[in-house]
């Protein structure tokens, strides 16, 4: 496939351009900053006129997509103001869904987050583990992510062939930066993250399982280890964290309090790197 990759010269972007290209794909990135080359295009997602027209076509580069990925955002509440962040992130988001549209791309993976479905857990959900069924934003990042899907779900009923998937990423951890998994026998470790975290090459395999299970329609997937990332039985850490909210029979004390099950389900993806690979307690 010809694949538009936008965010590539980020953590996840660049593993997802690599795995992609490893698996014959043609990917040209677009981002504010990367690599001049053939595989890179400099665009500024704000400006709907750029993005349309990168779609459609960008000499030396293609003359065509047949799908587009879309990583890009302002990562986090925190490095601009919060109103940026929004703004910045849903303005990019719908200039990339509309313009895809309206270029005749009908196959869209999107990088959502689990700060869609309550991070940062200070308010207790309804139930544990949390997946996709919980919908719920605290931070304007979070915010603009609700927003986003629920744009999503308006706009595949504009066509009956268009595809969009939206991964709710936890954290994700890139190599080298397994250290923090140091604190992994602390209760409040990832407490904002319900212990939950996603290895960077795993990440970039749920694009490549996103695309290749594509189907008309709008989807969300939780994206997430099939492993809590903290050293303490998850049990404890339900009734630690949320006392009286109900827990799932049979968890198990390694099992995750955000659940990708849908993701293994529907699209045969489940992380496989673990911190305890990588880090020993």
């Amino acid at each position: 496939m010809r694949i538009l990759l936008t965010g590539s010269s980020g953590k996840l972007g660049r593993a997802t351009g690599d795995r992609l290209q490893d698996l014959g794909h043609e990917v040209l990135g677009v981002d504010l900053h990367g690599t001049a080359g053939a595989g890179f295009t400099r665009v500024d997602l704000q400006d709907y006129g750029q993005v349309l027209d990168t779609m459609l076509g960008v000499t030396a580069r293609h003359s065509g997509l047949d799908a587009v990925v879309h990583l890009a955002a302002i990562p986090v509440n925190g490095i601009v103001p919060d109103v940026t962040t929004f703004h910045n992130n849903v303005t990019a988001t719908f200039n990339v869904a509309f313009a895809a549209h309206r270029a005749g791309i009908r196959t869209l993976v999107v990088a959502s987050s689990i700060t869609a479905m309550g991070f940062p857990f200070e308010v207790a959900p309804p139930a544990l583990p949390v997946d996709e069924d919980y919908t719920a934003a605290f931070t304007t990042y979070g915010l603009g992510k609700v927003v986003e899907e629920a744009m999503f779900g308006q706009l595949v009923g504009w066509d009956p062939e268009l595809s969009i998937t939206a991964l709710r990423y936890t954290n994700v951890v890139g190599e080298g930066e397994w250290g923090t998994f140091a604190r992994a026998g602390d209760p409040d470790y990832r407490r904002d993250l319900l212990g939950s975290y996603v290895d960077v090459r795993d990440g970039a395999e749920a694009v490549v399982a996103a695309l290749t299970h594509a189907r008309p329609g709008f989807e969300a997937y939780v994206i997430a280890a099939p492993d809590s990332g903290v050293d303490i039985p998850s049990p404890e850490l339900a009734a630690r964290w949320f006392p009286g909210v109900p827990v799932a029979s049979g968890l198990g004390d390694r099992d995750p309090l955000v659940s990708s099950a849908k993701a293994a389900r529907e699209l045969g993806w489940t992380a496989t790197r673990l911190w305890r690979d990588h880090y020993s307690v």
